[in-house]
């Protein structure tokens, strides 16, 4: 733009002597001459600087707008651009960031939901049964089972609002403060224990093979994740079956697999298995709260493993835990 500033300014001079306005015959007036040329280079430079400085600046007063409508909750707007690279790319982290931003309200929304759903449903069946339950006329059969309904829609409750609190306080932390060496094995072992009543009424048959492993992490968090694991294996597997718990005692990872040859689940089931409040097939729907597998991949990324299922209707499923040593 200099270039051309005093190209510019060239021909303006030129034209004013051409008019007498710098005169130049005899002897030069060089005061008046130096303050023309002032005048003129700072009126043309400002002229060029507006006309020019304009287009370069028209993204960004582009993407100072759009900015406003993500502050004022319009997450869905985007921009489109082509030009210098540093421009280019501030625009597409723009675009990137407005679509994170646009992700994480649906999910909010989702959330909100889904919890106003799954909490209205107990609170509604507790509702019914116990103004049932002012019936005078009930026989004792009736009346004991509407009690046992109500303790059991009120034990729902409990389980899924203090899976909520674990959720959202583990979803707020990244790394654990609660480390602790512990045996690995012998968590796993106790958990089957506590499990027995569940698995002994199904009669199924348990193949548990555990490595010795000393292991350090959160020995409460990594307790809820056999606890929901082997729960579900029991809940999904047919009267008589098998579950396969193994440990094993890796170079640099300890790997858990825990599998069944129960209902298994479809590809769409697997695919939002970890989503909040999934549920998935019908035989899957009147089956816990959705979250026991939502709060076990969180527990797993902070323990900074990793958790992987393969499963097909009616062929069972296999969930594996690798958590590094």
């Amino acid at each position: 733009m200099g270039s051309v500033n005093t190209i510019l300014i060239g021909v303006i001079t030129v034209v004013l002597v051409r008019l007498n306005i710098i005169p130049w015959g005899g002897r030069p007036n060089f005061p008046f001459f130096v303050i023309v040329i002032l005048l003129t280079s700072t009126v043309t430079g400002t002229a060029l600087a507006a006309l020019f400085a304009r287009r370069p600046l028209r993204p960004i007063h582009r993407l100072i707008e759009a900015t406003r409508k993500i502050a004022s909750g319009d997450f869905t707007v985007r921009m489109s651009f082509d030009g210098p690279g540093e421009l280019n790319e501030l625009v597409n982290s723009f675009n990137k960031m407005a679509e994170e931003l646009c992700s994480i309200e649906t999910l909010r929304k989702s959330f909100i939901n889904d919890f106003s759903h799954e909490f209205k449903t107990p609170i509604v069946s507790i509702r019914g049964f116990a103004k049932l339950l002012k019936n005078d006329t009930l026989t004792r059969e009736l009346r004991e089972e509407y009690i046992d309904i109500i303790i059991s829609e009120s034990e729902r409750l409990a389980e899924l609002s203090s899976k909520v609190l674990v959720l959202s306080k583990l979803e707020h932390q990244e790394i654990l403060t609660d480390r602790t060496t512990f045996r690995l094995d012998e968590q796993i072992r106790r958990t089957v224990l506590i499990m027995e009543p569940q698995w002994r009424k199904k009669n199924l048959n348990l193949n548990i093979e555990l490595d010795r492993v000393v292991f350090n992490g959160s020995e409460e968090l990594l307790h809820q994740v056999w606890l929901n694991l082997i729960d579900n294996a029991i809940k999904f597997s047919d009267p008589g079956g098998d579950v396969s718990i193994v440990l094993m005692n890796m170079e640099n990872v300890v790997l858990f697999r825990i599998s069944d040859n129960g209902v298994g689940m479809n590809e769409k089931t697997r695919s939002h298995l970890f989503d909040r409040f999934y549920k998935g097939d019908e035989s899957r729907s009147s089956e816990g709260t959705g979250l026991g597998l939502s709060l076990v991949k969180r527990i797993v990324e902070l323990s900074k493993g990793r958790i992987t299922v393969k499963s097909l209707p009616e062929e069972g499923a296999s969930f594996t835990i690798e958590l590094p040593k």
